[in-house]
């Protein structure tokens, strides 16, 4: 599958490269990450003047109506350059979920501040013990009056540390398992009696462990109807996987460019390690899951954007592929690289890190290859 790029989607995905190549190589992200915060707020505030935090929203949200396709190139360029900035947390999770189900008046109140880069989000849904279950949720929200008191703890919660805004889950009906009663709620990240407990993560980002000892949150703060949270997270990571895989593609090319120029400049027992038919033959390998996971993305994202019925289906189908191809890419790449490949020094070793870590979020190859095969 090779989709056809209109003019203005050519002009988004030009202006990106261009931004990270002269802005965010690989030694600039590695200093990012290395500062105190883990992220640059200068590089956030450039792809907001890009359009990049607009770019999926619909026009009638203001934003410049591009869906997911907008969200694919954006994620896809992302992937190729490594980049930490909550991208994904903030316009895809948290601005897709608001656009998705948030009231007009949650609308107009909260997406212009993501699309302006005035905000930054996080979507904590993950408990300890709930895998990747959205309906495996022990913390509760009882209703006081004009508000919600939540209770409870989250686990994982990427990009908390830097959020103004979190959408947390919680029940406010049914038993800890039940599929209906759990609700979306907005919470203030800075709010009375929520503890946060930041620490990096394996891909050099930044996640919190939450803990909600009776947070306080106003009525209006609900987001969508009352007991609806499971059905909108199920959508939300549709879009979600979408959005991951696009960002594995850009990370998969990148490791494949890498490895082929390796092969050809290195050199052992006196000739190129190209040159040595069985790495030939890795490298065909490497090449052809690199296509076949570019035609699941894509796939899967035109799908999407045409808003298919069997989303959900295609969406663990390329998670479970395209998480088995990036790992074995990422391997191999680590492998041919030898003692480099483990160095901090060199790029190979942290797209290996992403990828482990894209493959996790929001269900692993195994657990979406038995949802894909229980859906048909």
């Amino acid at each position: 599958m090779d989709i056809q790029f209109t003019e203005e989607q050519e002009l988004l995905r030009s202006s990106i490269q261009r931004f990270l190549r002269e802005q965010y190589g690989f030694d600039e992200r590695r200093k990012i990450v290395s500062t105190d915060e883990g992220w640059s707020r200068k590089h956030w505030e450039a792809f907001a003047e890009l359009g990049l935090c607009a770019a999926p929203f619909q026009e009638s949200s203001g934003g410049l109506g591009g869906g997911p396709l907008a969200t694919m190139i954006v994620m896809q360029e992302f992937g190729r350059s490594l980049v930490v900035e909550p991208y994904f947390e903030t316009v895809v999770l948290a601005g897709g979920l608001i656009e998705d189900v948030a009231s007009s008046e949650q609308r107009e109140a909260l997406l212009p501040s993501i699309m302006e880069g005035e905000a930054i989000w996080a979507l904590a849904w993950s408990e300890g013990r709930s895998r990747y279950d959205f309906n495996n949720v022990t913390t509760t929200a009882r209703r006081q009056g004009d508000n919600f008191i939540l209770s409870g703890t989250k686990a994982a919660v990427v990009g908390a540390p830097w959020a103004d805004k979190l959408i947390v889950s919680a029940r406010t009906s049914g038993d800890s398992r039940d599929r209906h009663g759990v609700s979306l709620f907005i919470v203030d990240r800075h709010s009375a009696n929520l503890h946060v407990q930041s620490f990096k993560t394996l891909d050099g980002r930044r996640a919190a462990e939450l803990a909600l000892m009776n947070v306080e949150v106003p009525a209006n703060q609900l987001l969508g109807g009352e007991g609806d949270g499971v059905v909108a997270l199920e959508a939300c990571r549709n879009r979600a996987i979408a959005a991951l895989c696009a960002e594995a593609v850009g990370a998969m090319s990148v490791l494949n460019s890498a490895t082929l120029e390796y092969s050809k400049t290195r050199k052992q027992f006196g000739v190129a390690l190209g040159t040595f038919q069985v790495l030939q033959h890795r490298m065909v390998d490497m090449f052809i899951a690199l296509e076949e996971a570019v035609s699941l993305m894509q796939h899967l994202n035109l799908s999407l954007a045409a808003r298919e019925p069997n989303g959900s289906k295609l969406a663990s189908g390329a998670k479970s592929k395209v998480g088995y191809a990036a790992r074995f890419i990422a391997e191999q790449a680590v492998q041919l690289h030898g003692g480099m490949g483990m160095s901090d020094e060199l790029n190979v070793g942290h797209y290996f890190k992403r990828i482990s870590s894209i493959n996790v979020q929001f269900g692993d190859p195994t657990y979406h290859l038995m949802r894909y095969a229980q859906q048909s």
